[in-house]
């Protein structure tokens, strides 16, 4: 399905803490999701389910999108999560994320409690999105799979912490690859990032580029987004407020990409009008297919609102 939302920046927010919850609120975040995983302790989980819940319901979220990362279909608060969330704020919920998908079956049956819920609620049936990470071995090998599993699939996210620890990768923390000499010549994360994205992509889903934990090393933090940004993805993580001003920045066109992609859809078009197969643009030959590049460059500037 073609996406709509703005991704950006999606903001990790503890369940447990109001505090960031209200913050979290007022940030300029595309997507905030509300997190019931793995920042929060077991014995807080279903606790944590009511400060999201008010959260969802009191707090003014302006035109953000509202998420809420639940536990693992494979543990014992999953089904509370969504039963509980869904019941007191489903009115007020844009997307579920789901962490650890490992096959298809982990998407349906989040798909169909949802289902189940918003009709019994009188909620729109098909109006809560799924997001999923893909950060174990097993997703990643059936990524496509996964991709195409659901309708209300909206975008696929590549959580490197997990994988890391699922394919034995020997990083010291999340973030640590970009920090300087990790025993490989390259980006550690260019195979994982690319077949993400293209599934992503072939099934008209946003690819979302996962956490940097290096929250002092903004350039890195920069380096790793624009490399995401390059492939194709639509937005990364920010795991601490200092992050979001970056994403929102590398995954908008900036003015100069703006009038460079205006300038070269123009030229085709009066080549095309000529007869011409193709033009001569800027010391290159450009035709129909240089200029669908470009002009996914001026879609992407209107829906992030620096094109009218």
């Amino acid at each position: 399905m073609t996406q709509s939302r703005l991704r950006r920046s999606e903001l990790s927010t503890p369940g447990h803490s109001t505090k960031m919850i209200a913050k979290a609120a007022g940030s300029e975040a595309d997507l905030v999701f509300l997190d019931l995983e793995d920042s929060v302790v077991a014995a807080q989980k279903v606790a944590a389910r009511s400060n999201i819940i008010d959260g969802l319901n009191d707090l003014d979220w302006g035109s953000k999108t509202r998420a809420v990362r639940i536990n693992p279909v494979s543990t014992q608060w999953c089904h509370g999560d969504v039963v509980d969330i869904v019941s007191a704020a489903g009115h007020n919920l844009d997307v579920i994320i789901i962490p650890k998908v490992l096959a298809p079956r982990d998407v349906w049956f989040v798909d169909d409690l949802l289902t189940q819920l918003e009709t019994w609620h009188g909620l729109e049936v098909g109006g809560i999105g799924i997001e999923v990470l893909i950060e174990e071995t097993e997703a990643l090998a059936r990524v496509e799979e996964i991709a195409g599993s659901s309708d209300r699939l909206e975008a696929l996210i590549l959580g490197v912490g997990d994988l890391s620890a699922s394919q034995g990768i020997r990083l010291g923390h999340i973030g640590a690859a970009a920090e300087g000499d990790y025993g490989y010549p390259g980006d550690v994360w260019h195979y994982a990032r690319n077949r993400v994205t293209v599934a992503a992509r072939a099934h008209g889903l946003d690819a979302i580029d996962g956490p940097f934990g290096a929250i002092t090393n903004p350039d890195g933090y920069r380096r790793e987004a624009s490399w995401a940004a390059t492939l194709g993805a639509a937005g990364k993580w920010a795991i601490h407020p200092s992050q979001i001003s970056i994403a929102n920045d590398v995954f908008a066109p900036t003015t100069a990409e703006i009038e460079r992609a205006t300038a070269a859809v123009e030229a085709v078009r009066e080549a095309e009008a000529a007869g011409l197969g193709a033009a001569s643009f800027q010391g290159m030959m450009i035709d129909a297919a240089t200029a669908r590049i470009f002009e996914a460059v001026l879609v992407r500037a209107r829906q992030c609102g620096v094109l009218a």
